[in-house]
């Protein structure tokens, strides 16, 4: 009896994959504060800069200026931190940098919303009626295609989608860490492509025509140009980040052990008649918001309009502003649930609620300052341009067929995101190189986009470069105070690699059938 109930509470014994993956979170989470972390890299910067510049090292190539679309002869030689120049650079750029960091801006804006709508109590609720009216195991199916939908909005997907999948998890049992994890696989790992037109599109676009100019005038692609190719990534990698939640990462993570508190875990399924009155107001809300901009979208000539051309989806000011849809959009419906739920008595209750979530950034906004410094200089070292064109030249001197060379272009885009992550200033680089190459030899650019899009994304989810990696490592800590780096890095790699493998092979098969890559 004793040695049955030995083996019944002897935990299972982990696989080889786990026993890779805890090795991984520990080494990991040995390193330094993400703060240290980019000041050594800074220092890296700093000597590596000068080495180079020393050593003369240089480059020239046709380059597209994503501003004024004119293919340009650019020559960029390395740059040292290190001389008069270079530190007077890095002396006057300190506020600049972090002013010019899209996503300190964008994390405020967005926050003041969500705060409002979270102190409120609207999205404690919205959980629980999620989870009251769709089956359990459909909840990582959700939080992956929205997640990966989220990308119409920029990089909001990021400061609303990732912490609200962690609390979802959590809302019905599961690991709160696995659902981080979905949402950060899907909002990072999926990001250049979608079921919707978004600005992306367009600039990619653009900047693949002037490229198939340079040998071809008479071609050109349009936005739809990669439609039916997303829309088949999307429902499959949905499938595969579900999957490997499912598989790899809640076995690993095992139940989830911390106490329940009315911040993190919302008690029982059942709404209050405050809330559901609540959750009414909140979408008449929702509909004056609707209405609200479709008054300034729609009509001819509305003001959110592009006031040159018209268009609406694309480069328009209501694609380029869609974060303050968001923020307007939680501010709204979370007063009209606080006035119905009777949880907002005063706009002094608001502005608490604004302030206090401005206020939880605190630590997020100094990772920013540092970051923001780090992307500055080794942009100014010509450092990823130097790396991006050798790796290019490689590539395209390598005796290889076709497919081969468009999966090689895939693995090259994948290996130069670790370092060098936006995805404009990428293709502005490497499609003046690599489609004029392509179309000679009748590959469609569309396939050469597509190949590009499938390259750039992956890699986003475990590279500490990306801006809110380490956003996603606080969000970790609210749940774990022991998570770091490694943490996430563990977590994310699996869906990293088969995401990564899934989607190479998805292009491969449909370059082999011959698919339209658009509509």
């Amino acid at each position: 009896m004793s040695a049955r109930s030995d083996a019944t509470n002897t935990p299972p014994s982990k696989t080889m994959t786990q026993r890779a993956l805890d090795t991984v979170e520990r080494v990991g989470n040995s390193v330094p504060h993400p703060v240290v972390i980019f000041l050594i890299l800074i220092a890296i910067v700093l000597v590596l800069s000068h080495l180079l510049y020393m050593l003369g090292a240089s480059v020239t190539y046709q380059v597209i200026n994503p501003d004024t679309h004119k293919i340009e002869t650019a020559t960029s030689a390395a740059n040292s931190l290190l001389t008069a120049d270079g530190i007077r650079h890095i002396y006057t750029r300190l506020v600049p940098n972090l002013m010019g960091f899209t996503a300190v801006g964008l994390l405020i804006v967005a926050m003041m919303g969500v705060g409002v709508a979270e102190e409120a109590g609207l999205i404690n609720a919205l959980i629980r009626k999620l989870v009251a009216v769709s089956p359990s195991w459909a909840l990582v199916y959700i939080v992956a295609f929205v997640g990966i939908l989220s990308s119409i909005a920029a990089d909001a997907g990021y400061v609303v989608l990732i912490p609200l999948a962690g609390a979802a998890f959590l809302s019905v049992g599961r690991h709160p860490l696995a659902g981080l994890a979905v949402g950060f696989a899907a909002v990072a790992g999926a990001f250049t492509v979608n079921m919707i037109i978004k600005p992306l599109d367009a600039v990619l676009t653009e900047i693949t025509n002037d490229a198939i100019h340079m040998v071809n005038p008479t071609t050109s692609l349009d936005l739809t140009a990669n439609v039916s190719f997303s829309i088949a990534s999307v429902l499959v990698l949905t499938i595969v980040i579900a999957l490997i939640n499912n598989r790899i990462i809640e076995p690993r993570l095992g139940a989830y052990q911390a106490e329940k508190t009315a911040n993190t875990q919302p008690d029982g399924e059942q709404l209050s008649a405050d809330e559901s009155r609540g959750l009414r107001y909140s979408a008449f809300a929702l509909l004056g918001v609707v209405i609200l901009f479709l008054l300034l979208t729609v009509p001819s000539g509305a003001p959110l309009r592009n006031p040159t051309t018209g268009v609406l989806i694309g480069n328009s000011p209501f694609m380029n502003g869609l974060i303050g849809v968001i923020m307007v959009l939680f501010l709204a419906t979370g007063i009209a649930y606080g006035i119905g739920a009777k949880t907002v008595n005063s706009s002094t209750a608001v502005i608490a609620a604004m302030t206090k979530a401005v206020a939880s950034l605190s630590g997020t906004i100094l990772l920013f300052v540092v970051i923001s410094q780090f992307v500055d200089y080794f942009n100014y070292s010509n450092i990823p341009t130097l790396m991006a064109l050798t790796m290019a030249d490689v590539l395209k001197s390598a005796n290889i067929g076709t497919l081969w060379l468009l999966v090689g272009f895939i693995i090259v885009v994948m290996i130069l995101d670790f370092v060098f992550t936006p995805a404009i200033a990428k293709w502005a680089i490497f499609a003046p190189v690599f489609v004029p190459v392509f179309v000679q030899l009748n590959v469609d650019p569309a396939a050469v986009l597509a190949a590009y899009r499938v390259g750039d994304s992956p890699i986003n989810a475990i590279t500490p470069l990306n801006a809110y990696f380490a956003m996603v490592v606080g969000f970790a800590q609210i749940y774990d105070k022991k998570a770091g780096v490694g943490t996430v890095v563990a977590l994310m790699l699996p869906y990293t690699l088969w995401m990564a493998i899934i989607w190479t092979v998805l292009f491969v098969v449909w370059y082999l059938l011959g698919l339209p890559w658009g509509l």
